[in-house]
């Protein structure tokens, strides 16, 4: 008789893990160069989604770039507020943080993500341009 309502949480739990799997993994993560991130920024297919603290922003960054600290406690919830709809550009100084901001893109279900692994330093190194 008590087994009812397990088999019940049972299958609430498990119907909520598929829900959370499905949605990371609907994710599409395109890792691009430079060249294809700039195409990208210059054609305005993407939003810019910069990781890096806000005083590395103000050094210099990709125009019309919004900043959400990845080191900040507040991460997760930030992102939480984009449209997760919209197809992001996401870097940061050189593709540490940016590659571990991956995972919080997945498990809130941003649809299309690119990936710019070389992230500011290559970007200034190939000449690109930066505002402040």
């Amino acid at each position: 008789m008590m087994r009812q309502p397990f088999r019940f949480l049972f299958l609430i739990l498990t119907v909520a893990l598929l829900a959370t799997v499905a949605s990371a993994a609907d994710t599409k993560v395109e890792e691009v160069d430079t060249e294809a991130a700039a195409k990208l920024v210059e054609e305005k297919k993407v939003s810019v989604l910069d990781v890096r603290t806000p005083a590395e922003f103000s050094e210099g960054h990709i125009k019309d770039a919004q900043n959400i600290d990845f080191t900040d406690d507040n991460f997760k919830q930030e992102l939480g507020k984009l449209d997760k709809e919209k197809p992001y550009l996401l870097h940061c100084e050189a593709g540490g943080r940016s590659a571990k901001s991956l995972k919080a893109l997945k498990s809130l279900g941003f649809k299309n993500v690119y990936h710019y692994s070389g992230g500011i330093r290559d970007w200034r190194e190939k000449g690109k341009p930066l505002v402040k």
